[in-house]
């Protein structure tokens, strides 16, 4: 794909927004930066949005609604919050999870009234209304024992899940650290699929996890290690080969999406490792088949942690690293401009469009 340009053209679209926030760790010890942005598609000024949040808010998970994208839902540090005016105004959601950080969001692909929230300890909520009522899903798991050491990350933070469009009940959990959970009968039961993903040492740190609606049955996770995927629902999984970034000839990769309205297009966002010198896109035009690395026109100086895309305008993504740096793209990727830098902050940990 041809890319460096980074003047572009304003689309005729409905105006859309990037939504930027900043957390960290929740280890003893480790730097939290805190804080809540928004800036419009040719704006060039952040705009905080605090009205209603925890005070001093970590933000690890953002989502927009898919069809009212003035619904936007936050993850915080204290239980998840929803705003209906497009971030001026929060509201805490009524999730039984005794204020645990919450790290990831996501509506079901067949019905986004149906949403899913990722805490710390592999606690999974979920809610048929819109975020109205939730119930707390029964993950009751064994963990391979690598990720009980004493220098594993304890936390055992649902740090991404995904949902089968072609199986309602089909759902996935990826855990740091602790693997992949599948649970195949709505969240009632799950089970760890982390045999697959043992590579070298702790591979079973893993960030993100796809099920793919181009080819149904098949599943992406991502991790420390990189790259993994299935071909039955999880059962089986192989290491994808992707260039090396570091001297293990791994990648670490922390995000992965596909596109809206065209899932055979998928996107990773990565770097050396967690704390890396050099972020990275990684674009595979064929379901995950082949791999490349996108020259985005710009060195992102940190690791690649977030992707976004605009659910109706798909066309217009974004991309974040862990240091600060914001890029946006209206043609699909095909150039790139760089946001101004935040007001403060520099550990952006959840990004979302819309």
């Amino acid at each position: 794909m041809a890319r460096g340009t980074t003047n572009q053209v304003k689309s005729q679209a409905p105006i859309s927004h990037v939504y930027i926030g900043f957390a960290g760790e929740t280890g003893r010890g480790r730097v939290v930066h805190t804080g809540l942005w928004r800036m419009a598609d040719g704006g060039n000024e952040w705009v905080s949005l605090a009205k209603g949040l925890p005070e001093a808010p970590a933000i690890r998970a953002l989502a927009v609604h898919p069809l009212h994208p003035e619904i936007v839902y936050a993850g915080t540090q204290s239980g998840a919050y929803r705003s209906n005016d497009r971030g001026e105004h929060w509201q805490k959601m009524a999730l039984p999870d005794h204020g645990l950080p919450v790290w990831s969001l996501l509506f079901h692909p067949n019905d986004p009234d149906i949403i899913y929230v990722g805490c710390d300890s592999a606690e999974i909520y979920r809610s048929d209304d819109g975020g109205e009522h939730w119930m707390r899903l029964p993950v009751a798991v064994r963990f391979p024992d690598i990720t009980t050491l004493p220098t594993a990350n304890p936390a055992k933070r649902v740090l991404m899940m995904g949902a089968s469009a072609s199986d309602p009940d089909l759902l996935y959990a990826a855990i740091e650290v602790g693997g992949i959970l599948r649970s195949m009968d709505g969240g009632e039961h799950w089970e760890n699929l982390s045999h697959g993903h043992y590579l070298n040492d702790d591979a079973v740190d893993m960030h993100g996890v796809l099920a793919s609606r181009w080819r149904p049955g098949t599943v992406y996770t991502i991790g420390r290690a990189g790259m993994f995927q299935s071909t039955d629902e999880g059962d089986h999984w192989r290491h994808v080969p992707l260039e090396p970034l570091n001297a293990k000839g791994q990648v670490y990769c922390r995000d992965i999406r596909e596109v809206p309205g065209n899932p055979r297009k998928l996107w990773v966002a990565a770097g050396r490792d967690f704390q890396g010198d050099m972020g990275v896109l990684l674009h595979s035009p064929d379901g995950g088949e082949s791999w490349s690395r996108v020259d985005m026109g710009h060195k992102a100086p940190h690791t690649m942690f977030k992707l976004a895309f605009d659910e109706r305008e798909p066309s217009r993504m974004s991309a974040a690293t862990n240091g600060g740096e914001v890029y946006s793209s209206l043609d699909g990727g095909e150039s790139w401009a760089a946001h101004p830098p935040p007001p403060s902050g520099t550990q952006i940990y959840a990004l979302a469009r819309g």
